[in-house]
């Protein structure tokens, strides 16, 4: 086992790159809805439109990313996931030499679909390229924390570069995007030219089996897939319309807070860093407290978060120590909603594949598409957000909050244990 770990550093290594790169690209439509609201005069709906574009991929691919996966290995589809990652991006940076809206959103739709083949490939590539067992989940356990850091730095950085409200235009964002483009274009290479094992490649004749069932003959995967559908919305739409609230101009019709995009982009990230410290915390005792038990906790936490957050008075605020600047103290409330949806995704993973056996790999194909709500939740927040406020549109996370409470509660157990699963 040590000569195949030292064999496969590389690839690993790659894989953790990778890792990150889905967080910082998944991540580029908050702050780009920023800039685009700015540059392009865009409202609060369409400004969400780029993450609908990212996670409407999805849709499309969560189930052909899965049968490409087991037809033609890791490695090609891990290859074809970084072209078309690439393309994605450089569409973006194009966008902003043409300052053209729908080419932006052109390039984060391609993006969305190098990101799903990239979700579908890594966690079981990581896996094996570990030996399985420990080492290999111990490599996922890894890969997720790298894939918060990534997730924490985008809306700092891009932050940062945008600067002040008068600059804001996707040209500020271009060193970011070079960053991306420039970690596909290595992965590309090593792995080209790297051997990787391929053990769950399907022979022509298993492709013939057919079964008289599937996940969607279970109750509480469907539940779960609704779940996750939900879940995703709620940890994009948070922190992204916590941003745009923060960077919207005072005397706007819906008024915002007026807080400079660097010092906004650096809050949110403080978001994305809860969720690493959440999904550490969450490792570390995951041994001990079932997903079940996560799930209610965290759900009913969130819930009150979120509810302090409408309800406390716009006037009473706080002084963030490190970065020093006051904002209201329900912005506090929603950063710390982090530590919630940190865990969310592994306790209504595993609690939604609970007892399905051989239709496992089937719906993590269907739990990718469902990855769409990630674009299409704040989406609707972001309409709500239009018409009656920044903070009045938290009443949209407010109910899937409540669902995923309703899911860990009730939703999620198995009431078809008697279809059979080996």
């Amino acid at each position: 086992m040590e000569s195949n770990q030292k064999n496969y550093s590389l690839p690993i290594a790659m894989m953790f790159a990778l890792f990150f790169m889905i967080a910082f690209v998944t991540g580029l439509p908050s702050p780009m809805g920023v800039i685009v609201a700015k540059q392009f005069g865009a409202s609060n709906f369409e400004s969400q439109l780029g993450f609908l574009g990212n996670f409407l991929a999805y849709a499309f691919m969560g189930i052909p990313a899965g049968i490409m996966l087991k037809k033609y290995g890791y490695k090609k589809t891990a290859l074809a996931a970084i072209a078309v990652g690439f393309v994605g991006v450089s569409v973006q940076f194009f966008s902003g030499q043409v300052g053209s809206f729908t080419v932006y959103l052109t390039g984060a739709f391609i993006s969305g679909f190098s990101m799903c083949m990239l979700n579908t490939v890594v966690n079981p590539m990581l896996n094996t390229l570990g030996g399985g067992g420990n080492k290999g989940n111990q490599l996922i356990q890894f890969g997720g924390s790298i894939n918060s850091i990534g997730a924490t730095i985008t809306p700092m950085l891009v932050g940062w570069l945008m600067g002040a409200e008068a600059g804001r235009t996707i040209e500020k964002a271009n060193p970011a995007l070079f960053l991306a483009l420039g970690i596909f274009a290595l992965a590309f290479i090593v792995l080209r030219f790297v051997s990787i094992p391929e053990p769950h490649l399907e022979t022509a004749t298993e492709r013939q089996v057919k079964h008289s069932h599937s996940p969607l003959s279970f109750r509480h995967f469907i539940l779960g897939a609704i779940a996750i559908f939900i879940y995703v919305g709620t940890e994009i739409g948070i922190p992204s319309t916590a941003n745009l609230f923060m960077t919207a101009s005072k005397s706007a019709a819906n008024a915002g807070l007026g807080i400079d995009a660097t010092t906004a982009g650096s809050i949110v990230g403080i978001y994305w860093l809860l969720m690493l410290v959440g999904r550490l915390t969450g490792g570390a005792i995951g041994s001990k407290v079932s997903s079940k038990t996560m799930l209610i906790a965290v759900s009913l936490l969130g819930l009150i978060l979120i509810l302090l957050a409408i309800f406390s008075p716009i006037t009473s605020t706080i002084t963030l120590p490190v970065l020093k600047t006051e904002v209201p103290i329900s912005i506090v409330f929603l950063v710390l909603c982090g530590l919630c949806t940190s865990i969310m995704w592994g306790g209504i993973f595993n609690l939604a594949v609970e007892g399905l056996g051989k239709y496992t790999a089937a719906a993590s194909g269907i739990f990718m598409v469902m990855v769409c709500g990630g674009g299409i939740v704040p989406l609707f927040q972001g309409y709500v957000s239009d018409h009656f406020g920044y903070l009045s549109s938290y009443w949209v996370m407010f109910a899937c909050l409540g669902y995923m409470l309703f899911y860990g509660l009730i939703g999620s157990k198995n009431v078809n244990k008697d279809i059979p699963v080996e």
